[in-house]
């Protein structure tokens, strides 16, 4: 008597087959094509869940240098500065302070001014 894998294998590509759901052509309908682009869709996800927070840093980081260098003052001796005046705010809220609240950046920029 042969063995038929129906219920488990039909388990396993309709879960595939629900990850490829949206993509294009055969990469949505047929098993083996829509296994490797999920299999690729998944590993650019889990590398990009890192590179995001990269990305977000990077992106702070050019805020608060535009922010400074409009007050006179290079982001290196701003962060500097600010570390010595015992100032403990992280590049996020630095950057969200720049673009909300120019006049409270300016007072913090003046802090780390004295401090350096």
């Amino acid at each position: 008597m042969r063995i038929k894998r129906g219920f488990k294998a039909r388990r396993r590509r309709n879960s595939v087959l629900k990850l490829a759901k949206g993509f294009r052509g055969g990469h949505s309908k047929l098993f083996r094509t829509a296994a490797d682009t999920v299999d690729r869709a998944l590993a650019y996800a889990y590398r990009d869940r890192k590179a995001k927070k990269r990305d977000f840093r990077s992106l702070w980081i050019a805020r608060i240098n535009a922010a400074t260098r409009m007050n006179n003052l290079s982001y290196s001796k701003f962060m500097h500065g600010l570390k010595t005046a015992g100032i403990i705010l992280d590049r996020k809220v630095l950057a969200e302070l720049a673009i909300a609240d120019p006049s409270g950046f300016s007072t913090l920029v003046g802090a780390a001014q004295q401090a350096c």
